[in-house]
């Protein structure tokens, strides 16, 4: 089945996508629509009555671990990299007035 673009389609969809497309460009995406269409027609026409419904192609499961801290209370180390630090904090030159 030939799917026919007009020309007020190619026009509404160049003001959603915000393009200004020149008539040669137009006819080009006319056509690359057209195509699209024709080939999703052809996807429609194809028999999956065996196939199952996914979501996914592949199997897809959750993995679940414990929240488990592995790297401690490091402060003492970090800061010691500060070039200046108070009552366990960074101290950075104010940047905001």
């Amino acid at each position: 089945m030939a799917n026919i673009i007009s020309d007020e389609t190619i026009e509404y969809v160049g003001i959603l996508a915000k393009l200004e497309l020149s008539e040669d460009e137009k006819e080009k995406a006319k056509k690359d629509m057209a195509d699209m269409l024709d080939y999703i027609d052809q996807l429609n026409n194809l028999d999956t009555s065996d196939v199952e419904p996914m979501s996914h192609v592949f199997p897809v499961q959750n993995v679940f671990r414990e929240d488990v801290v592995t790297n401690g209370n490091q402060r003492e180390d970090l800061l010691a990299n500060a070039p200046s630090e108070h009552e366990g904090q960074f101290v950075v030159p104010k940047t905001v007035e």
